[in-house]
């Protein structure tokens, strides 16, 4: 019979290792929580453990956004300083580039021997100063001159030859400086395509590193006016009603403004209501002056009419100001009464809740509490933490 039962029940089985892990978690969770009850300090004055656990993450949390927030004003002015060295570099090596061409130009196109008063300032002026004869038809040759006579032909054959050399060189030179220029300009294309090739992937990587650098900027920047919105809305609509108020205060200066003008029918210039012809303008008319003093006479009653009445609600002010202060005292020394009758009545209650509280003491040391609690009625508590 027992080997049936324990053929059905399966008593010879082992314990399932899950109950043991489970009856273990319980066993220790048992014991952490009598290790928190059985705390005085800890049940007593008791810590908000949570709480404090997500001010450390806050604040954390605030740190970290802080840092990247200077992180990325740091990229951000670290960019600004690389794009700003770039574009003094290409700035100055424009620079360069044109002040190398300009004195090539100088010194291919503009030789001292090209300028207009060359002839003045040239050393050799008197050893290429023209003879007193050139050729046979020089026109400075006449009769007088002694210097040519009826028909002499001393150098034709030479000058001819001379003109010819002369007109080769020429010609040799301008080719020769032509495809100098061409080369040099040739040079400088290629010189300058280089470059400008490299600052434009420069800037194409510069531009990549700017975008990142604003992506994490506008993160920082809008998780921090997130933080700061309710306080800006709260500025601009106070910006927004003292702008109204002074707004529609300077719309009532300006209609309430009188406007005079001192300029004559007779004085109207053609170019504009606004422009006097001066020698027609003799200076403000007798009507002019007796308004602007009517005027002023005006203002002064009207100041002076301004200032009584001020002086009145001053004076009311003061009047009002007054018997409110001595209401105020007659109702202070009112609520005074008042508190001393309450404080008066609150002690005679005091009085009489004490001596009930001692009657019932005594009634309770006396009647109830007769029996004393011996040492194995404390030693059953504390025992479990339920």
């Amino acid at each position: 019979m027992n080997s049936r039962l324990a053929g059905m029940y399966k008593l010879d089985i082992p314990l399932n290792l899950r109950e043991k892990a489970a009856v273990e978690r319980r066993r220790r969770a048992e014991e952490e929580r009598q290790g928190r009850v059985f705390n005085a300090k800890y049940r007593q004055i008791g810590i908000d453990k949570e709480a404090l656990d997500e001010q450390v993450q806050e604040r954390n949390w605030l740190e970290e956004l802080e840092r990247k927030r200077a992180n990325a004003f740091a990229q951000d002015a670290i960019r600004n300083d690389t794009i700003a060295q770039l574009l003094q570099q290409r700035q100055e090596n424009d620079e360069r580039d044109y002040n190398r061409s300009l004195n090539e130009y100088r010194a291919i196109h503009q030789q001292p021997s090209a300028q207009r008063e060359w002839d003045l300032n040239d050393p050799n002026y008197l050893k290429k100063d023209m003879p007193a004869r050139v050729s046979d038809d020089d026109p400075r040759c006449g009769p007088a001159s002694l210097q040519k006579f009826q028909g002499e032909d001393l150098n034709a054959r030479a000058r001819a030859k001379y003109q010819m050399e002369q007109l080769r060189e020429w010609s040799q030179m301008q080719q020769e400086d032509q495809r100098r220029t061409q080369q040099q300009q040739q040079i400088a294309d290629r010189l300058y395509d280089a470059k400008q090739s490299e600052l434009d992937q420069r800037a194409l990587e510069l531009q990549r590193a700017e975008e990142e650098c604003q992506s994490a900027i506008n993160q920082a920047v809008r998780n921090y006016n997130d933080a700061l919105f309710r306080e800006t809305q709260e500025r601009r609509a106070w910006k927004k009603r003292r702008e109204d108020y002074d707004n529609y205060a300077e719309m009532a200066n300006m209609i309430s403004c009188d406007l005079l003008t001192e300029n004559p029918d007779q004085a109207i210039s053609q170019f504009g209501p606004h422009r006097v012809v001066p020698d027609r303008w003799k200076g403000m008319n007798e009507d002019q002056l007796r308004q602007i003093r009517e005027e002023q006479q005006r203002q002064i009653e009207e100041k002076k009419r301004r200032d009584e009445g001020e002086q009145q609600r001053d004076d009311e002010w003061d009047r009002r100001r007054h018997a409110e202060a001595k209401a105020g005292m007659i109702a202070e020394k009112q609520m005074e009464r008042e508190q001393h009758l309450y404080d008066r009545e609150v002690y005679n209650d005091n009085q009489r809740l004490a001596k009930e509280q001692r009657n019932l003491k005594e009634y309770l040391d006396r009647v109830v509490y007769t029996n004393q609690p011996t040492a194995a009625y404390h030693a059953q508590f504390n025992t479990t933490s339920r």
